[in-house]
């Protein structure tokens, strides 16, 4: 059991669940049966659970040298090696979970895993660290629909808002930690632009990806929008302001990040209350 905790409090757990929940609420906005959205739930969760460990294990000598003591590996409560062994485990179970989904939600979970992996290694130190999450959540939607039946992939404006949104997820999610990264040597986007751009842009992203879910369902006629989408769409417009207001008065901090992703949990109950648009 000690390893198990350790291996959660390396998994990001917050991060984690907040996506799997998203998952099963697309899952719901697609229509899908109990059974698929419990089983799409499962393999994000897997999946997302590798991506964290796997980040941790290799973030495990930075974290040291900055004295990180919330991080288990860190801290040597899980050595590095069970911590790899742990990840791939959960590779292989995010995508045998799956599979029974059909080779569309196989292939778009494993796109999705890669997309973490290859942010974790090399690219969180480039300035292409954006791009595995503009990959990974603008695949998300498709993960959905394609394990609806018949499978198809997700429309275009359910793609931009998920990549909007995950383009916002990271550049919210490092900000409280840029000045311990630039001293090991981390310089991936957020750094090279600084505090106050990236919670603009992070900002900008979730607004985006607010309008493309209130007027994509409908094809951009804003007359056909229901009143609780004007209301939702104003909550997540809210959140957006909030982010760039905080840090414009204070350094940023995890609370930055904590509104970007309950700005995507408003999302998708704004996609499932519209009576499944995701499919529309």
């Amino acid at each position: 059991m000690r390893i198990v905790r350790a291996l959660w409090g390396s998994s990001h757990p917050g991060p984690t669940l907040v996506v799997t929940v998203l998952a099963a609420g697309l899952g719901v906005a697609a229509g899908l049966d109990a059974w698929r959205i419990a089983l799409l739930a499962a393999a994000v969760f897997f999946g997302q659970l590798s991506i964290g460990i796997s980040n941790d294990a290799i973030d495990a000598e930075r974290d040291r040298a900055v004295g990180r003591a919330d991080k288990p590996i860190a801290r040597g409560d899980v050595g590095t090696r069970t911590a790899w062994i742990g990840a791939l485990v959960c590779v292989v179970v995010a995508l045998a979970l799956s599979a029974p989904l059909g080779w569309g939600v196989l292939v778009g979970n494993g796109v999705v895993i890669l997309s973490g992996w290859l942010y974790n290694r090399p690219l969180k130190s480039t300035p292409l660290s954006i791009v595995p999450f503009l990959v990974a959540f603008g695949t998300l939607p498709s993960l959905a629909t394609l394990a609806a039946s018949p499978p198809s992939l997700a429309p275009a404006w359910a793609t931009l808002a998920g990549a909007t949104l995950g383009a916002s997820v990271h550049l919210t999610n490092v900000l409280p930690d840029l000045d311990a990264d630039r001293e090991t040597g981390v310089r991936g986007l957020p750094h090279r632009i600084g505090a106050r751009a990236a919670t603009v842009l992070a900002a900008l992203g979730v607004v985006a990806g607010a309008l493309a879910v209130l007027l994509g369902p409908v094809a951009g006629e804003a007359a056909r929008v229901a009143a609780v989408s004007w209301v939702l769409f104003a909550v997540v417009v809210a959140l957006a302001v909030a982010t760039v207001v905080m840090t414009l008065n204070r350094a940023p901090g995890r609370t930055l990040f904590r509104l970007v992703m309950l700005s995507a949990l408003v999302l998708a109950a704004q996609l499932i209350l519209t009576g499944g648009s995701l499919r529309a």
